[in-house]
């Protein structure tokens, strides 16, 4: 599983116009389901995702956490996080999870989420989307539970 993680200033989707979910200061995680990916995967990402230390401290250093300040969370699937463009222009997508597979383990890595009881906000699977954020600082953090096991 992958994830490109965005401390947010705010954040929102639209989908067809009109808008199905907001955030606040906090995070937002673009979700990539590989084929190989299984529970063990979205539990290493939801725990990083609930527990980077990317926020400020009083002394300007990144030393809290999203649960430090009730910050929110917006996740969204990305299924282009697994475009492989080593050959060619055109990007293949072979090693992403079919789509009842990374639906199901991404609906369990919201849920996995949601028991830190802060506000999670989602994207809607499958959909097109146009999402609205404001990076802060910037940082943005590449997380890949395969890079660790």
């Amino acid at each position: 599983m992958r994830a490109v993680v965005q401390r947010v200033i705010s954040a929102s989707i639209k989908v067809d116009s009109k808008q199905i979910n907001k955030i606040d200061k906090g995070i937002v995680a673009f979700v990539g389901i590989g084929r190989e990916d299984t529970d063990k995967d979205a539990d290493y990402v939801a725990s990083k995702i609930m527990g980077l230390r990317i926020f400020e401290d009083n002394d300007g250093k990144m030393n809290l956490s999203l649960k430090d300040f009730n910050g929110q969370v917006l996740i969204v699937s990305q299924f282009t996080l697994f475009g492989d463009c080593r050959k060619g222009k055109r990007p293949s997508f072979e090693s992403a999870a079919g789509i009842e597979k990374a639906k199901a383990l991404y609906e369990y890595l919201i849920e996995k989420c949601k028991q830190s009881n802060l506000v999670i906000g989602k994207g809607i699977f499958r959909e097109k989307m146009l999402i609205e954020l404001v990076n802060d600082g910037p940082v943005t953090i590449l997380l890949d539970s395969k890079k660790v096991f």
